[in-house]
């Protein structure tokens, strides 16, 4: 990912707030960031904050980094990245992926899902490539996607002591 998204936040919303995203887009507790032009690396980006539950879709975000909690049935973007605390529930499809919180369903990470020490990953994954911090945690498939429409390939999850010769 261009940028870390675990930078320091901005604003801390307050604790405890539930928002739900209406159809005209974003409200109070969410930060947004608008791209400046056509050749920025800045890009549209959705920050849900600590403490700020999302429920519904979102459309038009390029970058979604989830520090509370967003529970949605599919969300496309170009990048996910969840922070230490963060929980994503439900169907996501992107680029990139970046777990340092919890994902619980189903995620398309089309190029690179990063799973970092504190990440835990539950359900369904599927990724072209695939980094696991040593304490990161997968429970349930990964479906590692090839160069090649056609050829896909689903991995069982083990421990690597089962696989000592």
């Amino acid at each position: 990912m261009a940028r870390s998204p675990f930078a320091p936040p901005t604003a801390t919303p307050s604790s405890g707030q539930s928002v739900h995203i209406p159809p005209g887009g974003p409200v109070g507790g969410l930060r947004t960031t608008g791209t400046r032009g056509a050749d920025s690396p800045e890009r549209r980006t959705l920050v849900v904050g600590r403490g700020i539950s999302v429920q519904g879709v979102v459309q038009d975000a390029e970058r979604l980094v989830v520090e509370g909690t967003v529970e949605a049935t599919m969300i496309a973007a170009t990048e996910l990245a969840i922070t230490q605390g963060g929980v994503f529930k439900g169907e996501v499809e992107v680029e990139e992926a970046e777990i340092a919180g919890t994902i619980d369903g189903t995620l398309v990470a089309r190029h690179a899902l990063v799973v970092r020490s504190t990440g835990r990953v539950l359900g369904t994954a599927r990724c072209r490539r695939l980094q696991v911090e040593d304490g990161g945690q997968i429970t349930g498939r990964i479906e590692m996607l090839a160069d090649h429409p056609g050829q896909q390939s689903a991995l069982p999850v083990s421990s690597p002591a089962a696989n000592k010769d």
